[in-house]
């Protein structure tokens, strides 16, 4: 891991989240409406939802229709709509209309999983934590740090044991970079990869096909 850390470092030193957004109630409505969805939709789709709602109270002023074609072009977006409309009316009512620090807090919230609480409370407030999104657990799977059938929360377990505490954040950041724009999904960049040899699947996308002999 160390090891990784420190190759990963040098390719991403600058990764960051890349949701837009300016202040932590704009970062839990981004991280909501990026489930199923590219961050480079969603700050297209916030480029506008944040000039026209502010608040939370903001958000609850408008009928549920009209957010929803606010955000039409995210996917879910009905769902999404609904979850944003019932998570203001409790940040008002609860929490005096902020968001709340407390990760359980955050996990109680309608549309926020662990996944959307570590990134709020990791960019937001500053406490370490380690979100695993779908590049997280690809890249994690695919280096041996966690088994192929391992859940995404088994997945985030492994890392936080292997991680030092205080590099959680940024190793979150840089493995959704190495995931996002070098070891990806489809096409993985496996013949420049500087960790192909800790990868067994990269090895085995880089052996030669078998010459198949032409029928006489």
């Amino acid at each position: 891991m160390a090891h990784v850390l420190a190759v990963i470092g040098e390719m991403f030193p600058d990764a960051h989240c890349e949701l837009h957004h300016g202040n932590p109630f704009e970062l839990t409505i981004a991280v909501l409406l990026s489930a199923q969805c590219t961050d480079e939709t969603v700050n297209k789709v916030t480029a506008t939802l944040f000039q026209k709602y502010r608040t939370p109270a903001d958000y609850l002023a408008v009928p549920l229709d009209e957010l929803e074609q606010d955000i039409k072009r995210i996917g879910l977006y009905r769902n999404k709509a609904q979850f944003i409309q019932k998570l203001s009316r409790i940040l008002i009512d609860d929490y005096g209309g902020e968001v709340p620090r407390e990760h359980e807090a955050l996990t109680k919230l309608p549309g926020v999983g662990r996944k959307t609480a570590n990134v709020v409370v990791s960019n937001a407030f500053g406490v370490p934590a380690i979100a695993v999104d779908t590049h997280v657990e690809r890249v994690s799977k695919r280096l041996g740090f966690a088994k192929p059938d391992d859940s995404v929360l088994e997945v985030e377990k492994k890392l936080m044991h292997l991680v030092p505490r205080e590099l959680w954040t940024e190793t979150h950041h840089r493995l959704i970079f190495f995931g996002r724009y070098h070891c990806k999904a489809q096409n993985p960049q496996c013949p420049v990869c500087p960790l192909l040899e800790i990868c067994k699947e990269g090895k085995q996308r880089m052996k030669p096909a078998p010459i198949r002999k032409a029928k006489s």
